[in-house]
């Protein structure tokens, strides 16, 4: 349930002089700044150190009024947040919300801030009523010196800035002074910057509900700007199987609305290690709490038939989107105790985007009554346009039949428009008691708090890309980037659990038998050190009954957790992370191309002699990736331990709390 067990609205202690207002956090060592004495402008420091400095920031209306233009405050009230929520579906069982937080009061408007032990955060709230169209807003970053930055760029081969807004939100990282940010291009959301003293300061949004998400273009030496696609006019079906909504005109602003608005939280996330943004809260807690009741909320892992190709053997029928192929699948999950088997791509007929047109191969109520029976729900693919026809009726339709879910997919825009889409989506999916994926997404921003049955996002560059990538793309130097940018937003859809792997030199595309690049238990620690509540096998049943050791590990590894503990971790190098649930510890750890040893300190677990069951590198899987080892080890009573990974290696470990030798 989600609730709040302690509040405090204590004043806090505010610093205002000459129209200057200083806002610390709890325990004093991140400041922010507010100067309103020509516009707005704001600045954030770290132990004294400068990261952002007299940033302006504004927003303005087609009528002309400006947010921020005229600076004249009214008044200004503070007060200490101290509150503790316990999530229906997140990383931890219990999220700490402390900051102290400051409203200045305008007359048309108030602005916000609050300043977290990790960070800071602001947002406009307009007062205006009636009909209020946004023309644009600045939300500008001026770092104090021209730092490294890790940034996701639009895949997009045309020069054309607009045209980028249509996007999949799916990259690699380049690393790069901020200076030196393309200018033939637009980046998503979030990106990390590199500053001195081993900072990183984290750029993202939260509560993003129902307003354009940001990109993020070059603004001059040190400095970002934010650009936001204006709202679509006219927007034909097109694109991929006719399933996604082209935009070819827009209007002149980029959100209206009818109510006076509280806009999305513009987040900056402060780390003074890189091991703190692997249990960031700050997009969690600034989502707007849930409503009503989530509990009938079930994630948990999917036997997934795409990224195989619903390739199965040894069966005496032809395998692909049919029921005799869906029922194999839902018996090897139903032995494994997997609890959802998805119907991708397929089950509809292709091109007519009407997902109650279902292909004569496939019988959904018999295939339901089947699932049943076996103890496996199901879940359907959707693509946008199809869904977007009738939310409401498909969603009361295939609840009724027994399915538990949508996967929904293409949508790759976030104007305001598609946002519409999304919390429509989120809203009548809680009402009918179905769980959303959202494939072909942008990044999480605050609504699986908002609806706890979105329960995934896309918005990654994930283990389907090994379906086609060349072997320049290094999917094994991103995924210990991911965890500390991407996993900041929120869970991720990257689709791990490949039992073909592969070394940098085997690796290549093969779209109908993929691999993934680096070691077996690679993939068996994705499963800890990656957040996914509704979290794919990929492979095929075939591949996963040859390997039913590795097979039964990750089918009982959680998909939530009570706890999330960060280990160790340096940026696009190796990252470890301890996660809990109920008595049960997983230590999940991955490195780069280099080969590794790494010491994990696991005594803050409360483990120190017990046993772990451990699968590791087998001594040949620099060469042969699918080598590993099972054993089991005692935890020292010091509580560290010594591993040792391959090139693109992993290393995972089950620990049982209190239980030893």
């Amino acid at each position: 349930m989600l609730c709040a067990i302690v509040a405090s609205l204590a004043t806090v202690p505010l610093f205002s002089t000459d129209n200057i207002h200083t806002l610390p956090s709890p325990d004093g060592r991140i400041v922010a700044t507010i100067d309103l004495n020509s516009g707005i402008r704001y600045s954030v420091s770290c132990d004294e150190k400068d990261l952002i400095k007299d940033t302006p920031i504004s927003m303005t209306l087609t009528d002309g009024t400006v947010f921020g233009g005229d600076a004249r405050e009214i008044r200004s009230n503070t007060r200490k947040i101290s509150t503790t929520y316990k999530p229906y579906v997140y990383r931890k069982s219990e999220v700490k919300d402390e900051c102290n937080e400051l409203t200045m009061h305008f007359k048309k408007f108030d602005l916000v801030f609050r300043a977290y032990n990790d960070g800071v955060a602001y947002r406009f709230v307009s007062k205006v009523k009636g009909d209020t169209f946004v023309k644009s807003e600045q939300a500008d970053w001026t770092f104090a010196k021209d730092w490294n930055i890790w940034v996701p760029y639009v895949v997009q081969h045309t020069e054309s800035l607009e045209s980028q807004y249509y996007n999949s939100f799916e990259n690699t990282y380049a690393y790069h002074p901020i200076s030196q940010f393309r200018d033939d291009r637009l980046a998503f959301l979030p990106v990390l910057v590199d500053a001195d003293d081993g900072i990183k300061v984290c750029i993202t949004e939260s509560d993003l509900l129902n307003y354009p998400g940001m990109f993020l273009y070059k603004g001059g030496s040190g400095r970002l700007t934010s650009r936001f696609a204006p709202y679509p006019k006219d927007v034909e079906q097109g694109g991929h199987n006719r399933l996604q909504g082209e935009v070819k005109t827009r209007e002149n602003y980029i959100a209206k609305y009818s109510e006076p608005e509280a806009f999305p939280w513009r987040c900056i996330i402060v780390s003074r290690k890189d091991s703190d943004l692997l249990s960031s809260d700050m997009v969690w807690r600034l989502g707007s709490p849930s409503k009503g009741d989530f509990s009938w909320v079930k994630p948990g892992k999917v036997a997934w038939d795409w990224w195989n190709d619903w390739n199965i053997e040894g069966v005496p029928f032809v395998s692909g989107i049919n029921n005799d192929t869906y029922k194999y699948y839902i018996d090897f999950a139903s032995d494994n105790d997997i609890e959802y088997v998805i119907l991708d791509e397929g089950w509809s007929v292709n091109g007519e985007a009407d997902l109650m047109k279902v292909v004569p191969e496939i019988n959904l109520e018999e295939l339901c009554s089947y699932a049943k029976e076996k103890g496996v729900g199901l879940i359907l693919w959707a693509g946008y346009y199809a869904l977007n026809k009738d939310i409401e009726g498909i969603f009361a339709h295939y609840s009724k039949m027994g399915i538990k879910g949508f996967k929904i997919d293409f949508m790759d825009r976030d104007d305001q428009q598609m946002l519409g889409f999304y919390t429509r989506c989120a809203s009548i999916g809680a009402k009918y008691h179905l769980m959303v994926d959202f494939h072909g997404a942008f990044k999480p921003a605050g609504i699986h708090r908002t609806y706890p049955n979105v329960v995934n996002f896309e918005g990654v560059h994930g283990l389907e890309q090994m379906k086609w990538s060349e072997t320049s793309v290094d999917q094994v130097t991103y995924d210990v980037t991911i965890p500390f940018i991407r996993q900041v937003a929120g869970p991720m859809d990257y689709t791990q659990g490949a039992m073909r792997n592969a070394t940098r030199s085997n690796y290549r595309p093969v779209n109908n038998e993929p691999m993934s690049q680096g070691t077996r238990c690679r993939q068996l620690a994705e499963y800890v050190v990656f957040e996914s509540p509704l979290n794919m096998m990929c492979d095929s049943p075939s591949q996963y009954m040859r390997e039913m050791e590795c097979t039964k590990f990750i089918a009982e590894i959680p998909t939530v957790w009570d706890e999330t503990v960060p280990i160790t971790g340096s940026v696009g190098q190796y990252v470890a992370t301890a996660r809990r649930k109920g008595r049960t510890w997983y230590i999940g750890a991955l490195t780069n191309w280099d080969e590794r040893d790494l010491t994990l300190d696991l005594k803050a677990l409360g483990v120190s002699g017990a046993k772990m069951e451990i699968f590791c590198d087998g001594v040949n899987a620099g060469r042969i990736a699918r080598d590993y080892r099972k054993g089991t080890a005692d935890v020292p009573s010091d509580g560290k331990v010594t591993i040792h990974m391959a090139p693109g290696g992993g290393w995972v470990a089950r620990i049982v709390k209190g239980i030893g030798k």
